[in-house]
């Protein structure tokens, strides 16, 4: 608002009002909100682990506090940019070119990105029938009571913060899978599969179970003993059926070392 003021866009009771001035009852203030720019994605030489590609597809390791495609609060330096560098035009939607699935800023790991219109569809169903299988590792607060189990929960967007989501009534319903790996003194390692793929998903369930991610400063709190530049979960293992030969491809990463090295510091803590 500031920046407008200076640059005479706005009107307090029809004159021009200075930054400092405090509004009274009955003051009128007038002002223009200018459009956002349209978002778009252009090619842009970063670096990318890709573990396997061919003709139709490609399947990338993600790293840690990179944004999977544009958004308004991050318009270049994305996945999708990176991607493009790569492979040239890809399928679908510009802004989020190729993508059949996303991960959150924060969370590193494995995704598959189509380079054909069929290859996308075909995805894009499997995807749909949740054939695709997605398997995290990730590092929360506690030690679950029970070493393995379900938590299923509907969410959606929460109405107090635009940021965050929540479990709702009214949600899209989200099944999450979980086993414990490891428990050390105050938290442990937990594996994960989802069966949906909902925004947040293992983030929510775990803190509504009383287990919120390591170092998860939107649902949980930031750990001062951990290097982490956001929540400890990292997708290790993906599989899919290859969407022209049939063939079942599995795929396996380890967590980047950041995560490793807080996985130590937790287990000798």
């Amino acid at each position: 608002m500031a920046q407008a003021i200076r640059d005479g866009t706005v009107r307090l009771n029809g004159a021009l009002p200075k930054p400092a001035m405090l509004l009274s009852v009955g003051d009128v203030l007038e002002f223009t909100i200018a459009p956002r720019p349209p978002l778009d994605a252009q090619p842009e030489p970063i670096a990318l682990s890709v573990v396997y590609e061919d003709d139709v597809l490609l399947v990338v390791d993600k790293p840690a506090g990179m944004v999977t495609h544009p958004a308004h609060g991050a318009r270049d330096g994305t996945l999708v940019n990176a991607l493009l560098a790569h492979a040239g035009s890809l399928p679908g939607d510009p802004v989020r070119a190729g993508l059949v699935h996303r991960l959150d800023r924060d969370t590193s790991g494995l995704l598959v990105v189509a380079k054909t219109d069929a290859a996308l569809t075909a995805l894009g169903k499997q995807m749909m029938r949740r054939t695709i299988e997605r398997s995290y590792v990730g590092l929360v607060v506690g030690i679950p009571e029970h070493p393995r189990g379900t938590i299923e929960g509907a969410l959606g967007r929460d109405p107090r913060n635009r940021l965050r989501h929540a479990l709702r009534p009214d949600g899209k319903p989200a099944v999450t899978h979980y086993a414990v790996r490891e428990a050390f003194r105050n938290a442990s390692e937990l594996d994960f599969v989802l069966e949906t793929g909902r925004t947040h998903q293992i983030r929510v369930h775990m803190a509504a179970f009383g287990h919120p991610l390591i170092n998860d400063p939107l649902y949980g709190s930031v750990d001062a003993a951990v290097d982490l530049p956001g929540q400890a979960l990292h997708a290790r293992r993906l599989a899919f059926r290859h969407p022209q030969s049939g063939t079942t491809l599995v795929f396996e990463t380890e967590p980047p070392a950041d995560y490793r090295t807080a996985r130590e510091t937790l287990r000798s803590a």
